[in-house]
């Protein structure tokens, strides 16, 4: 049944993960504000002046695609909780490494800047991973509570 409140936060995982798509996840401002370090989903941009430095970083788009696309087939799968239950556990391990990625991308590689006591600051996409999360470990408790349920009542008959 789609009506269900995990298919809620099944698609709001979905939401969290546009949200990291479409918004920065880091950026880092050094004095003066000639320099600035900005990491999205879909790269690391270094700019000093007019002048920039631009690494890709497909891998943490490629990561969040997965995690949305996975959610969404997630969705309507609501037949099968046990499916349901182990897609999560993928979708877990994805957004994990999403954001070990994200952090070692932040705290290891933008030390490598200027200023390597300043940390920058975290914005809305990295948010997004942390709200996806919470959503996913939302979703697989109520996907076992309804699972759980149905065999309690099985074994009633």
């Amino acid at each position: 049944m789609l009506q269900r409140i995990q298919t809620i936060f099944l698609f709001l995982i979905v939401v969290s993960m546009a949200i990291v798509l479409g918004f920065p996840i880091w950026e880092k401002t050094g004095a003066g504000s000639t320099e600035l370090v900005s990491l999205t989903a879909w790269q690391l941009t270094y700019t000093k002046g007019i002048s920039s430095q631009i690494t890709p970083v497909y891998y943490l788009a490629l990561m969040a695609l997965v995690v949305a696309g996975v959610s969404l087939f997630t969705i309507f799968k609501y037949r099968n909780r046990l499916l349901q239950m182990g897609l999560c556990a993928i979708n877990a391990i994805v957004l994990t490494a999403l954001m070990g990625f994200v952090l070692y991308l932040t705290l290891y590689k933008g030390k490598e800047f200027f200023n390597p006591d300043d940390q920058g600051h975290f914005r809305y996409g990295f948010f997004g991973i942390v709200a996806a999360l919470i959503f996913n470990m939302l979703a697989n408790r109520f996907i076992r509570r309804d699972e759980k349920l149905v065999q309690e009542s099985n074994r009633l008959r």
